[in-house]
């Protein structure tokens, strides 16, 4: 019965298929806010969880415009060309982000992370 509100970034964990393209598994993660963080209401829905973010050391990209899939997906794939082969990251999964509200229609931020092994 408590209402957050909003939180940015919106983060999508993707789990790419050997295309490249998304499985049909992803998790969508919103952060909870501050003023939650040491008692977060408790979820009403079973298929909600409540889960701690360790920290992470990420490789990451940004990009601007309304998202998609498919944007996701290409710049993964520019971010893993300019990595190249030496560096060490999670290669099963990555994170897409997004930081605005949908009705933001110009300056819109996203980032593609990979997570640092």
């Amino acid at each position: 019965g408590v209402g957050m509100g909003m939180t940015a970034p919106v983060s999508i964990t993707a789990f790419p298929a050997e295309d490249g393209s998304f499985q049909q598994k992803v998790k969508v993660s919103l952060r909870i806010p501050s003023q939650f963080q040491d008692n977060p209401p408790c979820p009403t829905d079973e298929s909600i969880k409540i889960e701690e973010r360790q920290g992470m050391t990420i490789y990451s990209t940004q990009f601007g415009g309304y998202a998609k899939e498919t944007d996701y997906v290409n710049y993964a794939a520019k971010l893993k060309a300019a990595l190249g082969s030496e560096a060490a990251y999670h290669k099963d999964f990555y994170l897409c982000n997004g930081y605005d509200p949908p009705m933001k229609p110009y300056g819109r931020r996203n980032e593609v992370w990979f997570v640092k092994e």
